[in-house]
């Protein structure tokens, strides 16, 4: 194989961009010897869409925009082809420079994607990869890269910082990886990278991958990217069909004694536990300590020390409740985790998407159960369209908030009715009550407002049996297969198989 570095595929290659490339085993893509040997001691057998999809072409020195969520092993995706390259390449990066940048938008995702390569690139001495994130001393990232490194994985803000102070130049940067892009806008990075970009070589490869494109993404890419291979897979189909969903309607004051009585009577084995804001992780732990319960949060205002040992505990079972927000569980990547409560809906839809596919991993079943005050009417609405299913709610408010019309007949109460349903949705009855704005993060909404409540069971069509009307939990079906690709998501401009 030609070395990718010293040209562009010809015209042929381009021209088959978008055929899908489906290969069986890791032996199938061409990966070096010492590549193989750590996968099969990492029981890599199979891989994942992504990695079937997206091997080749980066491998072949493509540009590679890839619409795949967390969890799906996108990681290897682009790791292996990256460590081929630079085993058939053995050149010495220069000082205060890397070969390799890969941008993600947590300290812990970053750790975990430093740890791949060291994993899959352990046969490959000597191969240095060095890690850049907020939260530990700039000073030792600073001696670390002092003689550069093969592969730097960094967050946007501390990268920026070792830029300003000299520590790091990226004029000799060969492939830049971009990850989780969609959340990089969440958290208010885009600015960041488009700096960081700007001190790019013009001649490199990019590989770019989000969960979703909304428009600012598209625009991203394309002034990023140069004639990219697209792949796309839909991991949450998969994952998501295996977990079953319930919303409990419920007064905000009363969530915290609900959530201590599900803690109690589910048989759990790991359970994370998403609030809105750090300040409201801390204060469920208290009350959850209250209640004879441990729990730990882990938010951007603890230390990284702090996240490390949180983390662990939770990995290796001696911490069963983890409290975290969206933004600091990007890259927890944990199998055995058995439920997922949304103790605050998100107000970013596609959150919730990927909040309960960090349950049913690995083949397994899974719980995501949703608190949904009346504040939080809309954004179970927003969940529910951008998913395509109405999740089965059981009513557990006080006091006359308004009631709840009948739904439209042949609409089911849990599975997902195609493009019908959103049309129902939109004929549907809505109260006035205004959202709250509890800060940065949060967005208005328009359209038809937001969700009736009610006071008592939610009624059901009727055509349905009356022995359905209150299902146990309902399964997200193939619909959200559609999640990556409904239009362009409203989104805050504010902060917020393997891998």
């Amino acid at each position: 194989m030609s070395n990718p570095a010293s040209h562009r595929p010809h015209s042929a290659a381009r021209a088959s961009s978008h055929r899908k490339i489906v290969l069986t085993s890791f032996n199938d893509f061409g990966l070096a010897e010492p590549i193989l040997r750590a996968l099969a001691e990492e029981k890599y057998v199979t891989p994942t869409p992504i990695q079937s999809q997206t091997i080749p072409f980066a491998a072949s020195g493509r540009d590679v925009i890839g619409i795949a969520q967390t969890g799906t092993g996108k990681t290897a995706a682009f790791a292996l082809p990256i460590l081929n390259r630079l085993l058939a390449n053995r050149v010495r990066p220069e000082k205060k420079s890397c070969r390799v940048l890969v941008l993600s938008p947590t300290r812990e995702l970053s750790g975990q994607i430093a740890d791949s390569f060291t994993a899959y690139g352990r046969h490959i001495r000597p191969l240095k990869v060095s890690l850049a994130i907020g939260g530990v001393p700039i000073n030792r990232q600073i001696r670390d890269m002092a003689h550069g490194a093969e592969v730097l994985v960094a967050t946007p803000g501390r990268l920026l910082d070792l830029v300003q102070q000299r520590a790091v130049r990226l004029d000799k940067v060969e492939i830049l990886v971009l990850d989780e892009a969609d959340r990089m806008l969440d958290m208010g990075f885009i600015h960041d990278i488009k700096k960081v970009v700007a001190m790019l070589p013009r001649d490199r490869q990019t590989l770019f991958f989000s969960a979703t494109m909304p428009q600012e993404i598209v625009q991203l890419s394309n002034s990023m990217l140069r004639d990219p291979a697209k792949v796309s897979v839909t991991p949450q189909a998969t994952t998501a069909e295996k977990v079953d969903q319930r919303v409990i309607l419920t007064e905000k004051p009363a969530k915290a004694a609900l959530l201590a009585e599900l803690l109690k009577s589910e048989t759990i084995d790991r359970a994370i536990v998403f609030t809105r804001t750090k300040h409201g992780a801390d204060k469920v732990v208290r009350v959850l300590a209250q209640a004879g319960l441990r729990a730990e949060a882990i938010h951007g205002n603890k230390s990284q020390n702090n996240r490390e040992r949180t983390l662990k505990a939770f990995r290796d079972g001696s911490l069963r409740t983890l409290i975290a927000t969206d933004i600091a569980a990007r890259g927890i990547d944990v199998d055995g985790i058995s439920h997922v409560f949304n103790y605050d809906l998100p107000n970013v839809p596609e959150s919730y998407v990927h909040r309960i596919g960090r349950t049913a991993r690995a083949g397994a079943n899974g719980i995501a159960i949703s608190f949904c005050d009346h504040e939080e009417n809309a954004y179970l609405r927003d969940i529910e369209r951008l998913i395509r299913m109405q999740i089965p709610s059981t009513n557990r408010r006080t006091g006359n908030r308004g009631t709840q019309q009948a739904r439209p007949q042949g609409q089911s109460n849990g599975h997902n009715n195609g493009h019908n349903n959103g049309q129902h949705r939109q004929n549907r009855p809505h109260g006035h009550k205004k959202h709250q704005h509890n800060g940065r993060n949060n967005r208005g909404h328009s359209g038809n407002g937001p969700r009736p409540v009610s006071n008592g069971p939610r009624p059901i069509a009727a055509t349905q049996p009356a022995q359905q009307a209150q299902p146990a939990a309902a399964k997200v079906s193939g619909g959200i297969e559609n999640v990556t690709f409904l239009g362009q998501p409203r989104r805050s401009a504010g902060p917020g198989a393997p891998r």
